[in-house]
C-alpha cells in the first residue's frame, strides 16, 4: 500500500510538475508575445511621428511653393501687361514713323512735281542773282527750322538733315535736286532704322521666349530633381536608424544567447553531478534491500520461534531497517525523477530559445542585409541625382544671366507715347515747315521764269 500511495504521489507531482511547465512556457510565449506586441507598437508610434513631421514638412514646403506660384503668376502677368504695353507702344512708334516717311515722300513728291521745270531753264546774271538772294534768304529759313526742331528734340538726325542743307544751299549748282536728294536719303534712312528696329524686336521676342521657355524647364527640372533628392535623403535616414536598431537588437540576441548557453551549461554539469550521487544512492539502497531482503526474506517464520542457544534473526530490527531503506529509495528514485525532469524542461527551452534566436537572427542579419544594400544603391542614385541637379542648376543660371542680358538689350524702358509723340509731331511740324518754305522758292523761281519768256 505504502508504495502504491508513493507511486500515486510521485505520478501527482509529476503531473504537477508538467503543469507548471507548460504554464510556464504559455507564461513566456504570452510575455514574448506582449513584448514583440509592444515593440512593434512603439515603431507605430515612431513612424507616425516621423510621417507627421514628414507631412508637415510638406504642408510647409506646398505652402512656400504656392507662394512662389503666386509670386510667379504675378510677375508673370506683370511682364504680360509690360509686353502688351509696349507692344502697342511699338505700333505707336511705327505709325508715327510711317506717318515721318509718308511726310517726306510727300515733301519729296511736292519738290519733284513743283521745282522739276526750274531745273531746266536758263537764267540771266541780274535773274539769278536776284533770285539767288531770294533762295538763299529761303534756304536760311529752312535751316533755322530744322536746326530749332533738332534741338529741342535732340533728334541727332534732324540736325545732320540742317547741316547738309545748310551745305547743299551754298555750294549745290540745283540746290532743290541736293535738297530732295537729302530728304530721299533721310526716308532711306528712316526706313532702314525701322526695318532694323523690327527686325531686332522679332528677334528680342523670339529669344526672349526661347530663354524663358528653357527657364521654366529647368526649373521644373529642378524642382522635380530637389523632390526626388529629398525622399531620397529622408529614406536613407530611416533606413539607417532601422539598421541601427537591428544592429542592437542582434548583439542582445547574442548577448541573451550566449548568456542562456552558459546558464545551460552550469545547469546541465550540475545535474550531471546531482544524478549520478541520486544514481549511485539508489542503486546502494537498492543493493542493501536485496542483501537484507535476501537474508531475511526466507522464513520470518523461523524469526518467531522459541529463544535457544543459538542465534536467531531479529525480525523487528529488519522490518524497520528495510523499511528505512525502502523510504530512501523512494525518494531517491522521486529525486532523480525530479531532476531529470527539471533538465529535460531546461533543455527544451533552452532548445527553443536558441532555435528561436537563430530565426529571429537569421530574419533580423536578412533584413539588414537588404536594408543597407538599399542604402548603397540609394546613395549612388543621390549622387546621380546631385550631380544632375547643379548641372541643370549651372545651366540656369547661364539662362538667367543671358535672360538679363537679354532684358538689358530689349527691355529697356521706352520713351513715353506722348513725349514721342509730341516730339514727332514737332519734327513733323518742322520739316513741313522747311517744305512749304522750299515750295515758295520753287514758286518764285517759276515766276522768274515766267517774266523771263515775256520778256
Amino acid at each position: 500500500m505504502l508504495e502504491k500511495a508513493e507511486a500515486q504521489k510521485a505520478d501527482a507531482e509529476k503531473a504537477e510538475m508538467q503543469a507548471k511547465h507548460d504554464y510556464m512556457m504559455l507564461k513566456s510565449s504570452l510575455e514574448a508575445s506582449i513584448a514583440t506586441q509592444k515593440k512593434e507598437q512603439e515603431e507605430a508610434k515612431k513612424e507616425k511621428a516621423a510621417n507627421e513631421q514628414t507631412k508637415a514638412t510638406a504642408e510647409g514646403d506646398l505652402e512656400e511653393a504656392q507662394k512662389e506660384l503666386a509670386t510667379d503668376t504675378k510677375s508673370l502677368n506683370d511682364a504680360h501687361a509690360d509686353c502688351e504695353e509696349r507692344a502697342h507702344e511699338w505700333d505707336v512708334s511705327m505709325q508715327s514713323r510711317a506717318h515721318e516717311i509718308e511726310a517726306l515722300d510727300m515733301a519729296t513728291k511736292i519738290l519733284q512735281e513743283k521745282t522739276g521745270g526750274a531745273q531746266s531753264q536758263a537764267y540771266s546774271f541780274l535773274q539769278l542773282a536776284s533770285s539767288s538772294r531770294s533762295r538763299v534768304s529761303n534756304m536760311d529759313r529752312v535751316v533755322k527750322e530744322l536746326v530749332s526742331v533738332g534741338k529741342s528734340f535732340n533728334d541727332r538726325a534732324i540736325a545732320m538733315l540742317a547741316m547738309r542743307v545748310r551745305s547743299a544751299s551754298s555750294n549745290a549748282a540745283d540746290p532743290f535736286a541736293k535738297v530732295k536728294g537729302l530728304i530721299e536719303d533721310m526716308i532711306t534712312k528712316l526706313e532702314q532704322e525701322a526695318a532694323e528696329e523690327a527686325s531686332a524686336k522679332a528677334f528680342c521676342d523670339e529669344e526672349t521666349a526661347k530663354t524663358k521657355a528653357k527657364k521654366d524647364d529647368h526649373t521644373s527640372t529642378i524642382t522635380d530633381l530637389t523632390a526626388k533628392i529629398d525622399s531620397a535623403e529622408a529614406r536613407i535616414t530611416k533606413l539607417k536608424e532601422q539598421v541601427s536598431v537591428l544592429s542592437k537588437e542582434l548583439k542582445s540576441i547574442a548577448a541573451e544567447q550566449a548568456e542562456a548557453t552558459e546558464v545551460r551549461q552550469e545547469q546541465k554539469a550540475e545535474y550531471e553531478v546531482v544524478a549520478k550521487d541520486y544514481q549511485d544512492g539508489l542503486e546502494g539502497v537498492q543493493m542493501a534491500l536485496k542483501v537484507l531482503r535476501d537474508y531475511y526474506g526466507q522464513s520470518f517464520a523461523q524469526m518467531a520461534q522459541p529463544e535457544t542457544s543459538t542465534h536467531s534473526k531479529s525480525g523487528d530490527a529488519a522490518s524497520s531497517i528495510i523499511g528505512i531503506l525502502e523510504v530512501a529509495e523512494s525518494d531517491f528514485g522521486k529525486l532523480l525523477a525530479e531532476a531529470t525532469e527539471s533538465e529535460q524542461s531546461a533543455a527544451a527551452e533552452y532548445e527553443e530559445l536558441t532555435e528561436d534566436n537563430k530565426v529571429a537572427t537569421a530574419e533580423k542579419k536578412t533584413d539588414v542585409k537588404y536594408k543597407s544594400k538599399e542604402i548603397v544603391e540609394l546613395q549612388h542614385d543621390l549622387s546621380e541625382l546631385s550631380g544632375d541637379r547643379d548641372n541643370e542648376q549651372e545651366e540656369l543660371d547661364s539662362v538667367l544671366e543671358y535672360l538679363s542680358k537679354l532684358n538689358d538689350k530689349c527691355v529697356a524702358k521706352p520713351e513715353p507715347y506722348e513725349e514721342r509723340k509730341r516730339r514727332r509731331e514737332a519734327e513733323l511740324e518742322g520739316l513741313k515747315n522747311a517744305l512749304q518754305i522750299l515750295e515758295g522758292e520753287a514758286i518764285g523761281f517759276l515766276a522768274v521764269r515766267a517774266v523771263h519768256k515775256h520778256a
